[in-house]
């Protein structure tokens, strides 16, 4: 897969200009074994909802989690999800007969455009939710160019 996704970026190189960055970032996906990881890993259920025309929500299904259970980050275009170890003191909780809802660990990324802001994470009631905004820049919005 990793040499068939190569020789098809590879191509489209040459007739293109300015989107290096974006081949660059396809490539460490593909390189890092992004899309396997993925789709063995099902935990925890999200959602991508777009909400207006140019903002996003990730909302990540996350029963039993505390904000101390969990950490959000975004570096290099990545918003990455995870879990932090529960010690040995989380597990014995006084009056605990049966624990049916577990804690498991994971580690869900997310690729994110280059023009889209991640404006915050917010968890409740379960639902872990990440907000994102596209910027569109000025120089590529719709304009009207007049004719001399």
């Amino acid at each position: 897969m990793t040499n068939k996704s190569l020789s098809f970026f590879n191509q489209l190189r040459p007739v293109t200009v300015g989107f290096d960055p974006l081949f660059d970032r396809f490539e460490r996906m593909f390189n890092d074994d992004f899309f396997t990881n993925q789709i063995h890993q099902n935990y925890p259920p999200y959602n991508i909802v777009k909400t207006g025309d140019y903002t996003y929500d990730i909302e990540l299904a996350l029963a039993g989690f505390g904000k101390k259970d969990i950490d959000v980050s975004y570096e290099d275009g990545v918003v990455t999800v995870k879990s932090i170890h529960e010690t040995k003191e989380d597990k014995e909780e006084d009056g605990m007969l049966h624990r049916g809802i577990s804690k498991r660990h994971f580690t869900k990324s997310f690729s994110i455009a280059d023009d889209v802001e991640v404006k915050g994470a917010e968890l409740k009631d379960g639902l872990l939710k990440i907000s994102m905004e596209k910027i569109i820049p000025e120089s590529k919005k719709a304009r009207t160019i007049s004719i001399k």
